[in-house]
């Protein structure tokens, strides 16, 4: 009789666990985010941070941003970033960002980079106006020309509001 007793409560417990959690998502409006982005970097001189320039396929068209901090790792680089991300429907976020570049063998200057953008309440504009979450993305850099430093990177997530 207490088997069945505390059954039925678990059982009771994981069905009422299992509705709110249904509501909850369906309460909440989530967009997929994904594409690729050819990103270009500007050094502005010693002192300066490094400005991005970005144009994308997928959920958003057009990104800007800035190296805000850099550091030397054992593997590479981390940096610290800013994005704003613009989508052709007129909606805007901004991110703060952690990069990890981690160096490729044998090929001076060149790394593999992983981003996570984390977005920041109260930023959005548009039709991206109160959304909130982060998402990632992964790629390529080569930063052997200061001249001409470039990159290559695949982003995806899903924010919600």
């Amino acid at each position: 009789m207490f088997k069945k007793l505390i059954l039925g409560a678990a059982l009771a417990a994981t069905l009422s666990t299992t509705h709110a959690t249904d509501a909850y998502a369906k309460s909440q409006q989530c967009l997929p985010i994904g594409g690729v982005a050819i990103a270009n970097f500007f050094d502005e001189g010693e002192g300066k941070p490094m400005v991005i320039a970005a144009v994308l396929t997928g959920s958003v068209q057009s990104a800007a941003g800035k190296i805000t901090g850099q550091r030397k790792t054992e593997t590479g680089l981390e940096m610290d970033m800013e994005h704003y991300f613009t989508s052709d429907t007129g909606g805007t976020i901004y991110t703060k960002d952690l990069g990890i570049l981690t160096a490729v063998p044998g090929k001076e200057g060149r790394f593999m980079m992983e981003i996570s953008y984390h977005i920041q309440e109260g930023f959005g504009r548009g039709t991206l106006r109160g959304y909130k979450g982060s998402f990632k993305s992964f790629g390529l850099v080569d930063l052997r020309d200061t001249k001409d430093l470039k990159g290559l990177v695949r982003y995806s997530g899903e924010i919600c509001k």
